[in-house]
């Protein structure tokens, strides 16, 4: 599979909290000039321990790419009680253009599955800033048999995004969870889903929108 877990980045929010009362105002197609910066503030959970997970800014300030390399939850056979359900929190500093703000309008998941038959996974992810309240998971689920190249897309139709307050700087978080169920599988077989790849990276596209702020 393709390396890396690419975020695009002109956040047009997979969120379904209200907009921020000072809200965006002209709609650009295309990202403002200047660089984005993302800055990664924490990285927590057991689908990315220390060192698993990098963040990375694509030169045309349209994406930022989350690469993964230990990102795995499986279940049956030698499994440990805990390997069915493995997540990851991402809380990223975002600076932006001044005078421009974003939201995160789709984001494209990838990975591999191997389901023996009676299992079933699911891929699951949330997205909220700072202070506000997380939106409700978006929910993908697999099911066994199923030996092969995964991938799943969330999408937030354009009068619902939700944008990053103007001229405040607010973390944005992204939760992620990969989930296992044995189900009425064969006990002795394993059934595992990655976010990753036999060459230990994977990408998800986080894809991005842009409003400029209303001036002072």
């Amino acid at each position: 599979m393709a390396g890396g877990l690419l975020l695009s980045g002109a956040v047009a929010a997979l969120l379904t909290t209200a907009l921020p009362t000072q809200g965006p105002s002209s709609v650009f197609d295309d990202p403002p000039p200047d660089k984005i910066v993302i800055d990664v503030a924490t990285v927590n959970g057991s689908g990315c321990p220390a060192g698993t997970a990098a963040v990375a800014v694509s030169p045309d300030n349209t994406a930022f790419t989350v690469t993964y390399s230990d990102y795995l939850a499986k279940a049956g056979g030698n499994s440990d009680p805990t390997d069915f359900r493995k997540n990851c929190q991402l809380n990223l500093v975002v600076h932006v253009p001044q005078g421009f703000t974003y939201a995160i309008a789709s984001a494209d998941y990838r990975g591999f599955a191997a389901l023996q038959r009676g299992a079933s996974a699911t891929q699951k992810a949330s997205y909220y800033f700072q202070g506000s309240p997380s939106t409700v998971p978006r929910n993908h689920p697999f099911n066994g048999p199923y030996n092969d190249d995964w991938q799943a897309t969330d999408s937030t139709d354009w009068a619902q995004l939700v944008w990053a307050p103007c001229g405040v700087l607010r973390n944005f978080n992204i939760n992620t969870e990969l989930r296992v169920n044995a189900g009425t599988a064969n006990p002795d077989k394993v059934s595992f889903m990655t976010m990753d790849s036999t060459d230990g990276e994977i990408s998800t596209v986080y894809h991005m929108a842009w409003k400029q702020c209303p001036r002072p």
